[in-house]
């Protein structure tokens, strides 16, 4: 029995995961949902592709159930305890000290905290693997809890390397490569042509490349579509990768005039306006997305021109947090009358942003 720990956005990242069993054949069966995790019963093959999961921080291996499975913990001279569901330093310590003792019999053992810290980051795991074993409680809402160790961390050194490490790096404007991980993921297909019309400097390109999928890309701006180049240069060489990118400087309104293949997957963030420097009121946010459903509308019916029958689209529209705390997310039935089916949608924010990711995950039905 396995748990997969979820990141920042929950609902963001346990859709990503039913997508991401789906998309890699794996016969996940649930047994336990939680607003953090997820307690799932599945064949050892899920550690191999856990490090393809953007949105979701460890994979543990459940032992058992209560005090009693401590017992059961394979011993190790240094280790650690996260906690999930509880943030109590007095439970720490209780669970730390349990394991200590039951460990005792068979050599010294040390375990360790960072301050404030109740559960252990992907990073300090890294550093310490193997030497130190991070040791997981999931406490349910009645108390009663689960005992596991980690065995999978998606690698937040890689992830930071695809970032800030490339040549050419747009901070505000460009997404992170968590989230195009977690954007190609959604569309559960794992072969085939996959196409990032407003590919900016590239970092959605660079998944397609890192994951062995056919990767095209294009951008109207000359100077992009440049940049995009210079980064996947330096990710086939810091990766040794043989595959690339095939790029055209291209309007997204007029796709078919630069591709001829027909797509099974479209994944792109495309331009989502101008910076805010305030919260909208509710009209204002309106008239924002009425604008740019304009130029949205001829974007998709570009689509058409250049997807499969059932290819799948992961599609950031504009949201808004309102002046008065609440958030605009409009409908678009538009979508319907092109062929567009709308199978999900999911916020990914932070409290401070004005503008917001609205994730539409749709079916081109052709």
């Amino acid at each position: 029995m396995y748990s997969v720990i979820f990141g920042k956005n929950p609902g963001l990242s346990r859709a990503e995961f039913y997508s991401f069993t789906r998309r890699f054949n794996l016969k996940v069966r649930i047994t336990g949902e939680y607003r953090d995790w997820l307690l799932f019963d599945s064949p050892r093959s899920i550690e191999g592709c856990f490090r393809w999961l953007g949105g979701s921080l460890k994979l543990v291996k459940v032992i058992g159930e209560g005090e009693e499975a401590i017992k059961d913990l394979e011993y190790s001279k240094l280790f650690t305890v996260s906690l999930y569901g509880r943030d109590d330093w007095r439970l720490w310590r209780k669970l730390g000290s349990e394991i200590k003792k039951e460990f005792k019999a068979e050599g010294p053992a040390k375990f360790f905290k960072p301050a404030k810290v109740y559960a252990m980051p992907a990073e300090l795991i890294l550093k310490g693997f193997p030497e130190v074993k991070d040791f997981v409680f999931l406490f349910r809402e009645d108390g009663s809890f689960l005992v596991g160790e980690t065995v999978k961390v998606t690698d937040p050194f890689e992830l930071k390397k695809l970032d800030v490490e490339r040549p050419v790096q747009r901070p505000i404007l460009s997404i992170p490569p968590r989230l195009a991980r977690i954007m190609v993921n959604l569309t559960e297909v794992r072969k085939g042509n996959f196409l990032d019309p407003f590919c900016g400097i590239g970092t959605v390109l660079q998944e397609f490349i890192l994951q062995g999928l056919n990767a095209y890309g294009s951008d109207r701006d000359e100077k992009r579509v440049k940049e995009a180049k210079r980064n996947i240069a330096w990710l086939r060489k810091e990766f040794r990768l043989k595959n690339s990118a095939h790029l055209e400087v291209c309007d997204a309104k007029k796709l078919k005039r630069c591709f001829g293949q027909r797509f099974d997957a479209i994944v792109t963030e495309p331009y989502l306006g101008k910076p805010l420097r305030r919260n909208p009121g509710r009209g204002e946010a309106i008239k924002l997305a009425n604008e740019l459903d304009r130029f949205y509308y001829h974007v998709f019916e570009s689509f058409t021109d250049v997807l499969k029958r059932n290819a799948k689209v992961v599609f950031v529209f504009p949201a808004y947090r309102l002046s008065d705390g609440g958030i605009y997310r409009k409908e678009r039935k538009w979508l319907g009358k092109l062929g567009f089916e709308v199978l999900g949608r999911y916020l990914d924010y932070e409290e401070r942003h004005r503008l917001i990711r609205d994730i539409h995950l749709l079916r081109y039905r052709g």
